[in-house]
């Protein structure tokens, strides 16, 4: 690969209540999925500089949060890792389409872009992944587009604590679900996964590469077998 790196990374914000982090599932889920983005983008970086290309980066929740320009060197590589990290949005949302227009519009040159994010699409469904899909399309016409999945099984399963109540992250919406009840559960644990697999289905429809991190499992060798991959394709 050759020509500039841009990461482009959904920047996961964490609730607080009364200036605290909330100890939940659901609070620690996303803490190691911010992680889990720091490292892949930290690692994708490195590997940019290595060959002497340059890396930059974009945040986005459902705007564009911040844009550090491509550069070198090693104090470039640990700014953009401490803000993937540490970065807090000041939006709740994700619309990765706003960040696919974005780079269309500020990178002129063909351009490596990877764009790492849990894919979390929101509501409704199916019409912002058809959005998503014919963003992507453009993008991946004028660049070199690599999705990259983080996820935590953790989000896609309920605990059975009885009755309680979720807010959705991104849109404040608050729903009661019995979790006791086995149904509830399954239905639950089925649409995260159906939709995870629709979403990736829809992305490597278009050609796109799409590598798929989840948190508590070793991603490098699914990332170093993609490398190697994509050099024997290029010869």
């Amino acid at each position: 690969m050759s020509g500039d790196y841009i990461m482009a990374v959904k920047s996961i914000g964490l609730s607080t209540v009364n200036g605290r982090k909330p100890c939940t599932l659901e609070a620690a889920a996303k803490h190691n999925k911010r992680e889990l983005a720091a490292e892949a983008a930290g690692v994708l970086a490195a590997s940019a500089i290595h060959n002497r290309d340059k890396v930059g980066l974009i945040l986005f929740s459902d705007v564009v949060e911040l844009y550090i320009p491509p550069g070198k060197g090693r104090m470039h590589i640990m700014r953009l890792i401490r803000e993937t990290l540490f970065f807090q949005p000041a939006q709740r949302g994700t619309d990765i389409t706003k960040a696919l227009d974005f780079a269309n519009q500020i990178i002129h040159r063909k351009a490596v872009i990877f764009l790492v994010s849990d894919f979390n699409l929101g509501a409704p469904f199916d019409e912002r992944l058809a959005e998503l899909r014919g963003k992507l399309q453009i993008t991946n016409r004028r660049h070199d587009v690599i999705a990259v999945s983080v996820t935590d099984p953790r989000e896609e399963s309920l605990p059975d604590v009885g009755r309680i109540r979720i807010e959705d992250a991104e849109n404040g919406m608050v729903v009661e679900l019995d979790t006791g009840n086995t149904k509830v559960r399954n239905a639950y644990a089925e649409q995260a996964r159906q939709r995870r697999n629709l979403t990736a289905t829809r992305i490597r429809s278009l050609g796109v590469d799409l590598l798929e991190f989840i948190n508590g499992e070793n991603w490098l060798p699914v990332l170093m077998g993609f490398f190697h991959k994509r050099r024997q394709r290029a010869v």
